[in-house]
């Protein structure tokens, strides 16, 4: 009799074989049972395999986690999550290059269909705009994590939305854009500032002193602040976080001397 990790690994080793040769495969693709979807899922994306035009094959309306970020797709694919309305996780970060095929309606589309979203990793979609973001904030009310790093479309509407609409709030990135203190303020005075645990804001040309201590009166449970390559930002801030932060409240926090 076999046993269960023996043959899961055999599953997976049957799927990475398949994979192989899955242009040959595709349309047998669609009756797999979701279990096996998952995995299949699992590993195209890994293997940055799943398109725009085969995504629809793949996806069923149980998935609860997308990882796309070694994935070549554009607002095409992310229109065919209408069905996934139980998607919890979805990853668009780009590691490397700005990706500029996802935009602001291909995000919308998302935000239409899956209220039940918990993270939302968009880090270098340059083309999406505050109106993707403000989708998001509106539809998806239970987001813990979102990542706009490098989202250089967005502006402080982005922060406003997201702190007066996202309770559960728990990461936020949105190093590297144009915010500025009035959009910290807003997102810290919303009530997702007693949950907020991390915040980057790094190499946000436009923020000040302002933000870096409304951060710090404002958001009782921070234990990540990044705020490195901000040319605005003075000493003051340090002398801000050794008087509100005791010795082992933060576990990370990051600036540049200038």
């Amino acid at each position: 009799m076999l046993h269960p990790a023996p043959v899961s690994q055999l599953l997976d080793l049957c799927l990475w074989c398949f994979t192989k040769n899955i242009s040959r495969y595709i349309t047998d693709i669609k009756p797999l049972p979701p279990n096996i979807k998952d995995r299949l899922i699992r590993i195209m994306s890994l293997q940055g395999q799943i398109t725009d035009s085969n995504i629809s094959e793949i996806l069923h309306p149980e998935v609860q986690t997308l990882d796309l970020q070694s994935c070549d797709i554009s607002d095409t694919a992310l229109l065919h999550l209408c069905n996934c309305r139980k998607l919890k996780k979805l990853n668009l970060n780009s590691s490397k290059e700005n990706r500029i095929s996802i935009t602001t309606k291909g995000i919308k589309a998302v935000a239409s269909s899956c209220s039940y979203l918990h993270e939302a990793s968009l880090k270098r979609c340059c083309s999406l705009t505050d109106e993707g973001v403000l989708a998001l904030a509106r539809n998806c009310r239970l987001l813990k994590i979102v990542d706009l790093g490098g989202c250089l479309g967005i502006t402080d509407v982005s922060l406003h939305a997201l702190g007066e609409n996202c309770f559960f709030l728990q990461s936020v990135d949105f190093s590297a854009t144009q915010v500025s203190d009035n959009g910290v303020v807003a997102l810290v005075s919303g009530p997702c500032a007693k949950k907020l645990e991390e915040i980057h804001m790094g190499h946000c040309v436009n923020l000040t002193d302002e933000s870096v201590e409304a951060v710090l009166t404002r958001c009782p449970q921070i234990h990540i602040l990044l705020f490195h390559g901000c040319p605005l930002i003075t000493d003051h801030s340090r002398e801000v976080l050794e008087q509100l932060v005791g010795p082992n409240k933060l576990k990370q926090v990051t600036w540049t001397a200038y």
